[in-house]
């Protein structure tokens, strides 16, 4: 499927900057699309690298339907541009693309960075039109079923880079989309080590969430972050909990439901069922995560399906609490099993019911120990300077290429006349 209209005049790069047929050299624009800029680690990641584009003098552009996130892309220094990237409807998805076109032509954008599959058809076709750079991060597995969603999950794959947060991810974009290993750039989340860092959380700050979520002093907290959503597994962690017998703890399930109030439903049924009411408590959103995790005595990550990266137990992990996570996915590359937690079957509620009561019986020289352990592991490999630095030096790897001079999209693979692949 060729894309209409010609591609706008080459572009070289110069000494780290970008030179347009007859332009003076200029730091390189960058453009990162996405649906919103709420909470997630997509969002999160957005932000990052966004404010380090900008540290590095480049010009930094996050287009999305806006959120509550936007007002960290505009104190880093980036610019945000509202558009209705959010959408899935085709007609607006089309319409999209010329919106893109006029982002890109007005700002000089050198590369568009899709984070989500419906604003990364948008803007696949987008930038192909214009002749600049397309990057993507390939965030999830995406559920791909039937050959109409793999087609619509593969321009995830179509990138000039594909990054991937886990070699996981890079195994999976490889198999089940047929793109080349050359193209795809294996570069784990970041984490804000300034944010979860175990010293710089004050009692004050612990204080006050016990107090919100009423924690009686001297009850072990066991917490699963992560938006009510039912792969996440909040069933099998209450399920486990009633397995255990145990009912001088609080198991805390720390997330918003984001709409999904049926699943809400069925979950505090199942509480009630088990006659967890006072055992078990469903809590919102929260603001401070890291005074929250570290609060708790034990961080569980019971998702069902393989976590592309597994934020929550990096998270964790850098706040010096032992895990619990699901023996599968990213989770195998975030958790030291036996050294800084557990990895247990997917969906296994016994198994999780003993390792919920082998991690409350440490003794505190045990878990001291398990606390060095996980964060000196995650500070060495999951910095969000280190992030960024890989990502940038992605871009100066595609700016470095010979400048594009024909659009077109196709339907194969990153190797073949398809996804990623340009004449130039």
């Amino acid at each position: 499927m060729d894309i209409p209209g010609g591609a706008q005049p080459p572009r070289e790069t110069i000494g780290g900057s970008v030179k347009a047929a007859g332009e003076a050299a200029r730091p390189p624009v960058v453009l990162q699309v996405l649906p919103a800029l709420v909470t997630g680690g997509v969002e999160r990641g957005t932000v990052d690298v966004a404010a380090a584009v900008a540290a590095a003098g480049w010009t930094s552009l996050v287009a999305s339907s806006g959120g509550p996130l936007v007002r960290e892309i505009e104190r880093a220094g980036a610019r945000h541009i509202t558009l209705p990237l959010d959408s899935k409807n085709p007609f607006v998805m089309r319409a999209n693309i010329e919106r893109l076109g006029r982002v890109i032509a007005e700002h000089g954008v050198d590369i568009v960075h899709a984070r989500s599959r419906a604003p990364g058809w948008s803007a696949l076709f987008a930038a192909r039109r214009a002749g600049v750079r397309f990057v993507t991060t390939f965030h999830g597995t995406y559920n791909g079923g039937n050959p109409a969603k793999r087609w619509y999950n593969s321009v995830m794959a179509r990138g000039d880079r594909v990054i991937a947060a886990s070699r996981f991810i890079v195994d999976h974009v490889v198999r089940q989309y047929h793109a080349s290993p050359a193209l795809i750039r294996h570069i784990p989340r970041g984490i804000d080590f300034l944010r979860f860092d175990p010293a710089r959380v004050s009692a004050e700050r612990q204080a006050k969430l016990a107090r919100e979520w009423r924690l009686a002093d001297g009850v072990p907290v066991v917490m699963l972050p992560g938006r009510l959503t039912r792969w996440k597994g909040q069933a099998v962690l209450i399920e486990a909990i009633a397995l255990s017998g145990k009912r001088d703890l609080r198991c805390l399930l720390v997330g918003s439901d984001q709409g999904r109030g049926g699943y809400r439903r069925e979950l505090e049924q199942l509480i009630a069922r088990h006659g967890l009411e006072t055992v078990v408590h469903i809590i919102d959103h929260c603001n401070d995560m890291p005074a929250a995790l570290k609060l708790a005595d034990l961080v569980v990550s019971a998702s069902t399906d393989a976590e592309a990266f597994g934020r929550v137990a990096v998270e964790a992990q850098a706040m010096g609490k032992p895990v619990v996570a699901t023996d599968h996915g990213g989770s195998r590359e975030t958790v030291l099993h036996g050294e800084t937690g557990w990895l247990i079957k997917p969906g296994n509620a016994p198994r999780l019911a003993q390792a919920i009561d082998a991690a409350l019986e440490l003794g505190p020289e045990e878990r001291h120990a398990i606390a060095e352990r996980a964060i000196s592991f995650v500070r060495s490999n999951f910095a969000r300077e280190l992030m960024c630095a890989r990502t940038l030096d992605v871009y100066r790897e595609v700016l470095a290429e010979r400048p594009l001079v024909r659009a077109g999209v196709g339907a194969g693979g990153n190797g073949g006349p398809g996804p990623g692949k340009v004449a130039a």
